[in-house]
């Protein structure tokens, strides 16, 4: 089970919870739960921007059908293996790797956003 909240300390007139059996349908379940203040509560909605975090293992299972995990491999330094066994909670990351993952991914992310077509 997975699970999207807001914190206690948001300072708002609601609150916000969704959960799902992915991350993904946690995310979604969320997202329609803010839909649903809309109507009573415009101003602090329109306002608002979330920020998702992931525990690894959920981060690895979310985008699977997007980043494989030889390409993780490549991006990040940590062997294709170790990804595996995180995802399926074999094994849990030290924080050092945990760090190492975050930092190549938004390296990497960086990178992409300075491509433009033309």
């Amino acid at each position: 089970m997975y699970s999207a909240y807001m914190p206690d300390d948001n300072h708002l007139h609601f609150n916000a919870i969704g959960e799902g059996q992915t991350a993904k349908e946690a995310h979604d379940d969320f997202m329609d739960v803010i839909d649903s203040f809309r109507v009573d509560f415009p101003e602090e909605i329109a306002e608002l921007q979330f920020e998702f975090s992931f525990d690894l293992a959920s981060f690895l299972a979310y985008y699977s059908g997007i980043l494989t995990l030889a390409g993780l491999s490549k991006i990040t330094g940590v062997a294709q293996g170790q990804l595996s066994h995180y995802i399926t909670g074999h094994r849990n990351p030290s924080p050092r790797t945990v760090a190492k993952i975050d930092r190549a991914l938004h390296a990497f992310a960086s990178e992409l956003s300075q491509i433009h077509f033309i």
